[in-house]
């Protein structure tokens, strides 16, 4: 494996290439006309342009994914997270183009794809799950008599459904039946796919993970678990490793459970389970992703691997270097998804030019982005700029870290989710570990959050102001303008902004 093409953008493109390059592989960068000057293609060792900017006529279209391979002589690919990562058919095309997949099986995919089958393997390792239905359900009255026999409130699910799609809250039987139509109706949208089942809504849950690996040779193990219980839109926002709520009891059971499910389709490769705790600290299963996560940064923080060498060695058909036991947790990692999103508008995306873009520095601070000051946010995709990390001995020091690091990062040009990240971080019920997956309708007041704000901008601009004004004569006018004065101009953009 000499050369991999990355079938992705952005910062997990960035992040895939640079792991490549420290192993001594080249890279192969794929992008759309719209992603032709970004910070990825000028990273890899060569590039090639797949498309218009339509991720469904780029970075969606396979074909043109492994012709690009054969025309750079690339022999794997890469498909990070999203587009075509979790995609059966494509990873067939891959193995019949006699390429390799960095990823698990096809077969794997499938399975794991569908809510409802990956339920089916995971009960032949007795793994708990929430009580509902096992199949899924189109007739509305055989659906409306299981919801009552397992109690309301309950959660109607798109069997093939991900990031809150497909999904609905129902509170009493008179809404069922409206209730379960949409969520059909959103289902057959967003994946082609109608199929619903019903499950017990838990009122006050906690979203764990857990990250597995597994390679060729029958090894599976947990890395431990991931907090992604921060959420808008039923999407994730704040990531942290451990979670400050499990015992190590649960802890192990949990870990257990997550191999056992990987290894109900004999997985290979990094893969996520994930579950959901309920206020009594009882797990039950959810799903499996069949690929990198977004967040798996943090993971990587606390056991020092890193995460992409580990999947390209799995593909290569080594072994794993280590067993469970192995397997330590070292101090605290959080990670704040920096997206162009205004949080005071409900989080919509705020697409434009990056007019100033610093990032933040120091001990314990990781930044994974794909952008620089200039660069524009494109339209037509996932409107993340980056990942903002932050690692500490305890979580007190990652959350302090935190909160610096944000103070440091220096975006405008855009709204984004950086100060959303600093009232989290300073919030009693995060800092406490009391906190569920209604933190933001719990907490988040957009009107609080921005007074807020501005009172710290005008706070900052008073102080700079008492601090050129106690200046002693001997500074010169010229040193005030490029110190202190400085600070006053950044404080009154930052306050007007």
């Amino acid at each position: 494996m000499k050369k991999i093409l990355v079938a992705n953008r952005g910062e997990i493109a960035l992040r895939i290439m640079r792991s490549a390059r420290e192993m001594g592989i080249k890279t192969v960068a794929v992008y759309s006309e719209a992603d032709r000057t970004a910070l990825h293609v000028r990273y890899a060792d060569e590039a090639v342009c797949i498309g218009p900017a339509a991720s469904n006529q780029s970075y969606l279209l396979g074909e043109k994914i492994i012709e690009a391979c054969r025309t750079t002589g690339a022999t794997a690919i890469h498909p990070g997270y999203g587009f075509l990562s979790e995609n059966a058919a494509f990873a067939r095309m891959v193995k019949d183009a006699g390429l390799i997949l960095i990823g698990p099986t096809p077969e794997a995919m499938e399975v794991m794809g569908n809510k409802l089958s990956a339920k089916a393997a995971a009960l032949k390792y007795n793994i708990p799950m929430v009580p509902g239905t096992d199949t899924a359900i189109t007739d509305v009255s055989e659906a409306r008599n299981r919801a009552i026999a397992v109690g309301f409130p309950v959660l109607i699910k798109a069997a093939a459904g991900g990031g809150g799609k497909g999904m609905r809250v129902v509170e009493q039987v008179s809404d069922f039946e409206e209730q379960m139509q949409l969520a059909v109706s959103e289902a057959t949208s967003a994946f082609g796919d109608g199929s619903v089942f019903i499950e017990r809504y838990v009122s006050s849950p906690r979203h764990i993970e857990i990250q597995i690996l597994g390679d060729t040779h029958g090894n599976i193990v947990h890395l431990f678990e991931r907090e992604c219980s921060i959420q808008r839109r039923h999407q994730k926002v704040v990531e942290e490793a451990p979670s400050s709520i499990l015992t190590e009891d649960i802890r192990q059971k949990m870990g257990k459970c997550a191999v056992d499910v990987a290894r109900s389709v004999s997985y290979t490769g990094a893969g996520t389970v994930e579950f959901i705790l309920d206020e009594n600290l009882d797990f039950f299963f959810l799903e499996m992703n069949t690929r990198l996560q977004v967040e798996h940064p943090v993971t990587e923080m606390i056991t020092g691997l890193d995460l992409v060498k580990e999947q390209i060695r799995i593909a290569r058909g080594e072994k794993l270097a280590y067993t469970q036991d192995d397997l330590k947790i070292n101090g605290h990692a959080l990670e704040l998804r920096v997206y162009a999103e205004d949080p005071e508008n409900n989080f919509l995306p705020d697409i434009g030019i990056l007019q100033t873009y610093r990032t933040p520095k120091g001990n314990g601070v990781r930044v994974d982005d794909g952008f620089e000051q200039g660069m524009e946010i494109p339209v037509y995709y996932d409107p993340m700029i980056a990942k903002l990390i932050t690692f500490g001995k305890d979580r007190h020091e990652a959350i302090e870290r935190m909160i610096r690091a944000i103070d440091e990062y220096d975006i405008t040009g855009i709204k984004t989710t950086l100060n959303f990240g600093k009232f989290v971080m300073q919030h009693e019920a995060f800092r406490t570990g009391k906190f569920d997956t209604h933190f933001v309708s719990k907490y988040f007041n957009p009107g609080q959050a921005a007074t807020e704000t501005e009172e710290e901008a005008l706070l900052a601009a008073i102080a700079s102001v008492i601090s050129l004004k106690k200046q002693p004569e001997v500074i010169s006018e010229s040193q005030q303008t490029a110190g202190t004065a400085s600070n006053w101009r950044r404080n009154r953009v930052k306050f007007n902004s």
